[in-house]
């Protein structure tokens, strides 16, 4: 049974190996998405204060009805990229869950930009976001993404999850991912600058920003010369610091 691209998780094994892989304190607030039939949003219930599991498809309203009703657990119905996860009371400090896969990149970057309460993720993911969320500058799969979450994370990579685990067993390898706050989510300045940095992968950083914004190839080369880069850099080459440090002196020059 697949719901609205959701593989539900078959194994009780692995259920408690998120939950301890989490690290949850009694006094954490959970944010799971995708609560699919309950069976990891009764484990953190039973690990931290609160949970808050967020479900789009209404269908499973007979299957949650158990966890629904335990005192630490608010179910709230609807499309996580939708509702307004930040005013979740209380606030949510962690965030456990089975991804839908299709919207997984997009949520993290949201949940780490609109919820600064939250410190740590532990989340089930397609193994090919896992790769690119925690890929290092140079390689083909570094990406804006990639960026914006190392900017605000350390990312890594917990475990490799076989299919099998899964009902039914999707065609796609997944992991767990790892992510632990270091510090506040990039401004919006930033985001954009990264956005359009690898908006034309095939051209110079410099280029690409014109293409989006221009009358930004000068400002954007003569910030990449004084900060010691290449005119001609690619985006790819940059690090998560280095493109915080073009965004500030971007900023400071604008």
């Amino acid at each position: 049974m697949v719901r609205l691209g959701q593989n539900f998780l078959a194994d009780p094994n692995l259920l408690d190996a998120i939950v301890r892989d989490a690290g949850l304190a009694p006094e954490d607030v959970v944010l799971e998405v995708g609560a699919g039939e309950g069976v990891l949003t009764e484990r953190l219930a039973a690990a931290a204060a609160h949970v808050h599991s967020v479900e789009i498809d209404r269908d499973l309203e007979p299957a949650l009805a158990a966890v629904a009703a335990l005192p630490n657990v608010s179910l709230h119905w609807g499309d996580a990229m939708q509702v307004d996860l930040a005013a979740f009371e209380p606030p949510p400090t962690a965030m456990v869950a089975n991804l839908p896969y299709a919207v997984a990149t997009p949520l993290i970057l949201r949940t780490i930009e609109q919820l600064p309460s939250l410190r740590t993720w532990n989340v089930m993911v397609q193994r090919e976001i896992a790769d690119r969320l925690r890929a290092g500058p140079g390689g083909r799969i570094y990406g804006a993404p990639s960026v914006v979450a190392q900017l605000a994370c350390e990312v890594e990579l917990v475990r490799k999850v076989d299919p099998a685990v899964f009902k039914p067993r999707p065609r796609v390898d997944s992991a767990i991912l790892g992510l632990r706050r270091t510090g506040p989510a990039a401004d919006e300045a930033t985001r954009e600058l990264v956005r359009g940095a690898f908006a034309h992968r095939r051209k110079t950083l410099a280029r690409s920003l014109e293409l989006v914004r221009p009358g930004s190839l000068g400002p954007a080369r003569a910030a990449l010369r004084e900060l010691g880069l290449p005119e001609d850099a690619r985006a790819e080459a940059l690090s998560p610091e280095e493109f915080a440090k073009l965004s500030a002196k971007l900023q400071a020059d604008g």
